[in-house]
């Protein structure tokens, strides 16, 4: 990609940028195992080389295979059950379902218009404090503690909101944790009061904005049918630029009407939002929101531009963030992170207005995931098992992916709702994912590469 041999070694983690002849040899090296055999070979199909440089190059791809940086085994499947059992019990995050209820009515909206499918509610105080002493009950020796006020609409209970807030506050210091809080709101409620609230106490604000006004406009509607871009982006843009330097993004969705999204993150861009997001659609394959087969090399399409547009930012001094583009190649996630992914229903739960727990907000309001609730803990334990033992390794498709180490087996919800299995494996968000990666990795090896020659 972009003029550069990228070669990732899946289990070691290890990157390598090399030139053509190493970028060939190290193809063929399990295949063509004997040294004068694939000598032979790369000097047939590189004759400009001279035999000493095919062999300094095989030596030198030889000696990272010895240290372990090429080719490495799979040293992470006898710790899969080890870790899990060691974190066993402990839950580090919430999201707070504050309202079953939205003054908009999007018409991709996962959570059939926030409702969840059932009736529209909203958190009490008592529910969300029972919440938070939950969390805090169950959270063993962890000291971060991270809470999404989530919806629905959250704004709609914003008085809760902050009432839960100073509660959690309180009890930081007797208790020994730190609460790290996110509000994802439509932008519609957004006033002064929300904004200094916000930046005072949030950690991240996840605003929802689809991108150019004809794209939002065309679901992301109020009751009456009426778009929200003109009313929600003057909000967006003075809450981002009261924020100062905490975090926030902007948060859209493509669908099949707009697979050519990078048109929606340059329209996010002009209007002076850097910190990005934009995420495939999750819907019922037969809705007019879905991705098709068709829009898929569009998106591919897209991803590769939109690396090509954040390194041309960059080299200009303008970069901007686009989150599934976020990898650290030096240290990155920990070895129980690459093997569990998110941890939903064991590590993080969603709770709603009523205070019934579930694995994550993606499984709300269907009756057979509800895990127990807050008054009483985990009651239904075999609904979480198959959570427990969700790992990548659950997924046989999985054993042969070089970007198993980093999606750690794809998203539950997605993968129940297109296979009807939390350990099936949903084909088309692989694809989309894989892409990101090459993307990403791909980005991190220009900017690094440009800034030894700077």
């Amino acid at each position: 990609m972009g003029g550069y041999n990228i070669v990732l070694d899946t289990f070691s983690g290890s990157i390598h940028v090399v030139d053509d002849v190493a970028y060939r040899m190290i193809a063929l090296w399990q295949s063509v195992p004997a040294a004068a055999q694939l000598k032979a070979q790369i000097q047939a199909e590189f004759p400009a080389q001279t035999a000493a440089d095919i062999d300094e190059c095989y030596a030198q791809i030889a000696s990272l295979v010895e240290a372990g940086s090429l080719f490495a085994p799979d040293t992470f499947a006898p710790l899969t059950g080890v870790l899990k059992e060691r974190n066993k019990g402990v839950v580090k995050a919430l999201c707070l379902h504050i309202a079953h209820s939205c003054n908009l009515s999007c018409a991709y909206c996962f959570a059939g218009q926030g409702k969840y499918h059932g009736d529209s509610a909203l958190m009490s105080y008592e529910v969300g404090k029972q919440a938070l002493d939950f969390l805090i009950a169950n959270s063993g020796t962890r000291t971060n503690l991270e809470v999404d006020f989530f919806g629905g609409e959250p704004t709609l209970g914003m008085d809760v909101v902050r009432r839960l807030v100073a509660y959690a506050r309180s009890r930081e210091a007797e208790s020994g944790k730190r609460f790290r809080f996110t509000l994802t709101t439509n932008g519609l409620l957004i006033d002064d009061d929300l904004i200094d609230f916000a930046n005072r106490e949030m950690s991240n604000v996840v605003l929802s904005l689809d991108g150019r006004k004809e794209i939002h406009d065309r679901y992301r509607v109020d009751y009456a049918g009426h778009g929200s871009w003109d009313r929600v982006v003057p909000k967006f843009q003075k809450l981002v630029a009261a924020r100062g330097n905490k975090g926030y993004y902007m948060r859209g969705t493509f669908t099949h009407a707009n697979p050519d999204f990078l048109k929606d993150i340059q329209c996010m861009l002009d209007l002076g939002f850097t910190e990005l997001s934009m995420e495939p659609v999750v819907c019922a394959p037969d809705s007019p929101s879905a991705l098709t087969q068709e829009d898929l090399p569009i998106v591919l399409e897209q991803y590769e531009r939109l690396a090509a547009l954040m390194l041309e930012r960059y080299r200009e001094g303008r970069p901007f963030t686009f989150y599934h583009y976020m990898i650290d190649l030096t240290d990155g996630p920990c070895v129980y992170k690459r093997i569990s992914g998110c941890g939903s229903g064991t590590e993080y739960m969603a709770v709603t207005p009523t205070g019934d727990l579930y694995p994550c907000h993606q499984f709300v309001g269907e009756p057979k995931f509800c895990l127990g609730n807050v008054y009483e803990g985990v009651t239904r334990p075999e609904a979480q098992q198959p959570f427990a033992d969700c790992n990548v390794y659950a997924h046989p498709e999985c054993r042969h992916c070089w970007a198993q180490l980093y999606c750690s087996g794809g998203c539950a919800a997605n993968a129940y709702h297109a296979t009807g299995s939390v350990t099936g494996v949903y084909e088309y968000g692989c694809t989309l994912f894989r892409k990101r990666m090459e993307c990403a990795i791909y980005l991190q090896i220009a900017q690094s590469v440009e800034g030894q020659h700077d």
